[in-house]
Order: structure tokens, then C-alpha cells, then sequence
């Protein structure tokens, strides 16, 4: 079997990190199959859908290299095909028009819930003899009356559900407009989709598709719904758990590729291996592992994975991510040493890339004035001295690295019979302005030679003043 699989995400907002989850899964499914992955844009909700959502879904996919073999397609291209299948089902009595108000199915459903029967439409109109006039019908698809609606759901098992519990669904709105569950067959029809898996919030709509597509001779895809995602407090995953959409995330300071990986262990497992990377998730994937029960947004774990993924990928690779968030910041990269040297000295001080480039910034614009704390403590006159030697020391040092610039360090606080401190503390000041940052002899490096002399004059100058006050 050739497997093809689709995302078809609705663009009426961002798309969720449930959404991307599930585009995740599709996506892993057709990769590690050999098969295809489509996108699908299902925009007939035309006052809800916007330009704006469709392409907050493609940013979404392209930031998470969710690559797709085909498409995007949009519903509202298929508008005539929609018609045809309904006509078709009309002429085969398949489906029926009705001309029920909306008042009588509003008292129907009323009165069949105080007898404590299920609310369903009760085919009034499935057998008119005269059409009444003045009215613009629905189309309901005429659900067979027996028998049950049974399939093996690649998630949760085998389903049954009866058909006499199934009312005939409207598939055509009075202005002729089709409605999600008709449309969905009909493009999962015509583009040969095998597998469909989605949200279990979708699976009670499943038995009613079945339906239409045997109506229309097709064979049902195989269907797997997977879990909803829920926040750190058991109700479902909602804006006030946080950033819940994409490429919040990336404005957050995530790599996708973290991400990726928390959505991937987020109802999936492989014994318990907890990174993964993304050829590892392909080889690996499998739709029958993926777990019925829902899985909770941990946060905390998910920082853990970023910081990973940090230290552990290619720098240049972090680095462009990283670039992303410098020009949000107003800050440029090009006045100071390159990303890729910053970020495999940061990764390990800082739990997300918009940390990193935050706390950067003296790297790239250097500071106005000294932290007046750090100023008091560690720039007074008994420093002068080892700012002096190391400022001499580093005019000798040809290969400005940390190993080198550490040996320096080393050697004015031995020449001078001083902690290592004495030197680094004032040296750290002189070059940030205050008394954090990276291991001294990295600081050096990132900050290279020009600026790191001019901190020390800076730094010096400041003495010279404090002195003269006194």
C-alpha cells in the first residue's frame, strides 16, 4: 500500500501545539512508511477563516520542517466537486432535502431530552411527497437505519457504534454551502488518503463518515485518533497554561527541534528513550505506539529538551535560530563575535535562545556605565593593579582563545600572589559592566581584544576617579 496521509488544520487561529502534534504524527507516519504527507487547508468556515490564520499555519509548519509532498490545498477551491457528490447522492436517494425550521428542531430536541431520549433529527423529510416553497432546504445524508458502524482505530482498538444511534447528517447548508463531515470524505476520497489521524475529539464524526463513504463506494482510510494534550493541571491545554501556539514558542526562544522532540514523547514512547532526533522519531515511529491516554504539557521538561538541543546541535545550526532573535531585539549580530561562537558559550548558562540573545547584548553593544553595585565592590584601587597586568599580559597573546586567555589569568594572579578571583572579578566588571557572565577566559574570547582593552581603560579610568574623590 502506498500510505498517504494528511494534515487538514482549520485557519481560524494559530496553529495549536495539538495541531502541530498531530502534523507531527501524519508527518512521521508517511516518512517512515515511504508514503506521502499532504496539507490540506480546510477553510469552508468562511467567516472564521482568514488569510492571516492560513499563514500563521505555514509559518508553523516551515518553523518546525514539517515538509509536506503535496498541497496546500483549500477547500474553497473545491467548491463545484462538493456540488457534484451531492447531486449524486440526491439522485441516488442517498441523500434528501429538508425543509425543517430551525424553531421545530430547536422544540424537537428539547422535547426529546426531557424523555431522556438522545437529540437527533428524526426524518420528518426523509420521505416528502411535495417539496413546501418559499424555502431554502438543508441536504441530509440518509444514514442507513441497521446494523453497526465498526472499525479498528490504530490507537484505541476496535469501535462499534450503532447505527439507529446516528441521525441524518446535514451535508449541505441552505445557501449550498457543505459542512465539514461531507467534505472531509470527499477530499480524503479524491486524494487517496489511507490514514487518517487526528484528534480524538473528532471521533464520534468518524462513524458518519464511514457511512458516506460507502455510500459513495469508497473504502474507509484507516482512522487513528490520538489523545488531546492536556496542561500541568489535567484540564485541557488552553492560553492560560501559557504559550499554546507554535510559533509562540519560537518567539519564546525554542528550537523546533526541541519541540519536535517534546511533541513526539508526548503520547508516544520507545522503551525509555527520552531524545530523540528527527531521524531517529522516522526510523522509529510507529501510529500502534502512540498512547490512548492523554499526555500533560510539562514545561519544565520541555525547557530541559531546549537547553539539550542547544549545547548539543551543530552551533551554526543554534546560531541561525539564534539570529532570529537578535533582529527582534534590535540587536546586531554583525558587532561582535559570531553566533555560533556565542551560543556554544551561553547554551549552558540559559534555558531558551531568547535568554541567550538577551543576555548577549554587552557582547554586541558594550555598556554605558557600571553596575553600581559591582562598580562598589570589586572596582577600587586595590584592583588597578591586576587590571594593569593583565591588561599587558593580553597585548603579548597572539592566539586569542580561552586557553591562552586563561593562561594569562593564571599568570598575573601567580605573579601577583592573588586568588584567581582578584583578577577575574574586576577583569569581568571592566569588560561587562557588571559581576556576571561566562567563565572569565570565554568572556575574553567573545569579547576579543579591542573591546576587552578598552573595558580595562574604561574600568581604570573609573579607579582613577574614585581615587581622585576620596
Amino acid at each position: 500500500m502506498n500510505i498517504r496521509t494528511r494534515f487538514a488544520p482549520s485557519p481560524t487561529g494559530f496553529l495549536h501545539v495539538g495541531g502541530a502534534r498531530t502534523a507531527l504524527f501524519c508527518w512521521l507516519h508517511a516518512r517512515a512508511t515511504g508514503g506521502q504527507f499532504i496539507l490540506r487547508i480546510e477553510d469552508t468556515d468562511l467567516e472564521r477563516s482568514t488569510p492571516e490564520s492560513v499563514q500563521a499555519i505555514l509559518d508553523g509548519m516551515a518553523w518546525l520542517g514539517l515538509d509536506y509532498d503535496e498541497g496546500p490545498f483549500y477547500q474553497t477551491d473545491h467548491f463545484d466537486r462538493y456540488a457534484e457528490v451531492i447531486r449524486q447522492l440526491l439522485s441516488q436517494d442517498k441523500a434528501y432535502t429538508c425543509y425543517c425550521s430551525k424553531q421545530r428542531l430547536e422544540d424537537l430536541r428539547e422535547r426529546q431530552m426531557k424523555e431522556g431520549i438522545k437529540p437527533r433529527y428524526d426524518g420528518k423529510c426523509s420521505h416528502l411527497e411535495f417539496k413546501p416553497e418559499g424555502i431554502e432546504p438543508v441536504v441530509r445524508f440518509r444514514n442507513p437505519r441497521d446494523g453497526d458502524v465498526v472499525f479498528d482505530d490504530q490507537v484505541r482498538g476496535r469501535i462499534s457504534i450503532s447505527n439507529n444511534e446516528l441521525d441524518d447528517l446535514v451535508i449541505a447548508r441552505p445557501d449550498g454551502s457543505p459542512t465539514y463531515n461531507f467534505t472531509v470524505v470527499v477530499d480524503d476520497m479524491d486524494m487517496n488518503i489511507t490514514h487518517v489521524i487526528r484528534g480524538d475529539d473528532h471521533i464520534n464524526n468518524t462513524p458518519r463518515q464511514i457511512n458516506i463513504y460507502r455510500a459513495l463506494g469508497a473504502e474507509p482510510p484507516v482512522f487513528a485518533h490520538v489523545p488531546m494534550i492536556l496542561g500541568d493541571d489535567g484540564a485541557r491545554l488552553s492560553k492560560r497554561h501559557g504559550a499554546v501556539g507554535v510559533m509562540q514558542y519560537r518567539d519564546d526562544g525554542y528550537l523546533p527541534q526541541a519541540l519536535l522532540n517534546y511533541l513526539v514523547r508526548l503520547g508516544w514512547s520507545h522503551g525509555d528513550q527520552e531524545v530523540f532526533s528527527i531521524d531517529e522519531m522516522v526510523e522509529l515511529f510507529d501510529i500502534k505506539d502512540v498512547n490512548r491516554k492523554a499526555g500533560a504539557f510539562n514545561t519544565d521538561k520541555l525547557d530541559w529538551l531546549n537547553q539539550y538541543y542547544m549545547k548539543g546541535l551543530d552551533p551554526d545550526v543554534v546560531a541561525e535560530h539564534l539570529d532570529w532573535h537578535f533582529d527582534d531585539l534590535g540587536i546586531s549580530a554583525s558587532e561582535g563575535p559570531p553566533l555560533a561562537d556565542l551560543a556554544t558559550v551561553q547554551a549552558e548558562r540559559v534555558k531558551t535562545l531568547r535568554e541567550m540573545a538577551a543576555q548577549s547584548r554587552v557582547f554586541y553593544e558594550g555598556y554605558s556605565e557600571f553596575d553600581p553595585k559591582a562598580a562598589k565592590k570589586h572596582l577600587r584601587p586595590v584592583s588597578a593593579m591586576p587590571l594593569h597586568a593583565i591588561r599587558t599580559k593580553l597585548l603579548t597573546i597572539e592566539d586569542w582563545s580561552a586557553g591562552p586567555l586563561h593562561g594569562a589569568i593564571d599568570g598575573v594572579a601567580a605573579e601577583l600572589e592573588v586568588g584567581m578571583g582578584k583578577v577575574a572579578q574586576p577583569l569581568r566588571v571592566a569588560l561587562t559592566g557588571c559581576g556576571v557572565s561566562p567563565s572569565i577566559d570565554k568572556t575574553l574570547w567573545l569579547m576579543g581584544r579591542e573591546r576587552s582593552l578598552e573595558g580595562i581603560d574604561k574600568a581604570l579610568a573609573f579607579i582613577k576617579a574614585r581615587v581622585a574623590a576620596q
